[in-house]
């Protein structure tokens, strides 16, 4: 199990630095209204709790390897994992898991914009609203959508023994 376990972090980290690339490679993950398809990949720890180290672990690295300031590779992992943790812990809510993703970043990535990046044309308050529509986007409808589609075939993508949503031994 703790193989699987590392294999799964492993793919959704992976994933998770793909989808940032390609949203990037589209221009949408820069510009008033941020919309990033690793994003929608938050609702993941409704299926498995190796998706909470593998979002931690893809956001950090697509952080570093976008050229993002330390403020955003810090506190945007920080806040990715807080939300993996948080949505793991709403998994018997399968409506409720994007929440935290949304709730999280809205609050926490306008901060990161402003101070990291010295965003000073632009006031906290507005930022949060459009953080928010982006994370609305990619986590409310985008990750919607994929937690429906992956719920069909969820015991051939992550195994029966992560249905009682426990963290491997060591």
């Amino acid at each position: 199990m703790k193989n699987k376990f590392l294999t799964q972090a492993a793919m959704i980290a992976a994933l998770y630095v793909v989808l940032t690339f390609l949203a990037s490679s589209l221009g949408l993950s820069s510009g008033v209204i941020q919309v990033r398809f690793s994003e929608a990949l938050t609702i993941l720890p409704y299926f498995t709790p190796a998706a909470i180290p593998g979002l931690f672990a893809g956001c950090l690295l697509s952080n570093l390897l976008t050229g993002a300031v330390v403020l955003d590779v810090i506190g945007g992992s920080l806040i990715t994992l807080a939300a993996a943790f948080a949505s793991y812990g709403l998994r018997k809510h399968k409506y409720l898991v994007c929440l935290p993703p949304i709730i999280g970043n809205t609050l926490g990535v306008p901060f990161i914009l402003r101070y990291g990046y010295g965003m000073v044309e632009d006031t906290i308050p507005y930022m949060m609203a459009t953080v928010g529509i982006g994370e609305i986007i990619s986590c409310g409808i985008l990750g919607l959508i994929l937690l429906f589609a992956l719920s069909k075939h969820r015991n051939t993508l992550f195994g029966e023994q992560n249905m009682g949503n426990r963290f491997p031994a060591r």
